[in-house]
């Protein structure tokens, strides 16, 4: 479990960090270019990784439902949407409300037991806790602007 832990921290400060380059490109590119680019690099990066972790294994994908292939496409959606939010809302704003939307929606799927999912009970302690993360967002984001405007 600790493992879990530090690895799902590693993700969401890589995330952040990525967010953060990605609307640099795109202030000196633009959206598609920055997309291209990101995930141009990152094709490159896990190809290599793969072939030197798995070998041939990298090309067994024999047993692999084919619509799962639109993950790709998702990366594009996933790129384009965050460089705007990060552009139009600012970077932690933007990370905030994108992580409460992964959780809600990750429970959504869990509820559901969409995508292949094994289904898991939706209970009142997982609304509340997407409640809580929600309002902490509204008050970080609130409070920001009623200490701005008492500065003002």
């Amino acid at each position: 479990m600790v493992a879990g832990l530090v690895l799902a921290l590693i993700a969401g400060s890589l995330v952040s960090l990525q967010n953060i380059f990605n609307n640099r490109v795109n202030e000196k590119t633009g959206s598609w270019s920055t997309t291209t680019l990101v995930l141009g690099m990152g094709f490159v990066a896990s190809f290599v990784m793969s072939l030197a972790v798995e070998g041939k294994g990298t090309f067994d994908i024999q047993n692999m439902e084919p619509w799962y292939w639109i993950s790709g496409m998702i990366g594009v959606g996933v790129v384009i949407c965050l460089v705007q939010a990060t552009r139009l809302l600012g970077a932690t704003f933007a990370i905030s409300i994108v992580m409460t939307s992964q959780l809600g929606f990750a429970l959504l799927w869990d509820s559901l037991g969409w995508l292949g999912l094994e289904k898991v009970p939706f209970t009142g302690n997982q609304l509340i806790g997407v409640l809580v993360i929600v309002g902490g967002i509204l008050v970080f984001k609130l409070g920001g602007k009623q200490e701005q405007q008492e500065t003002a």
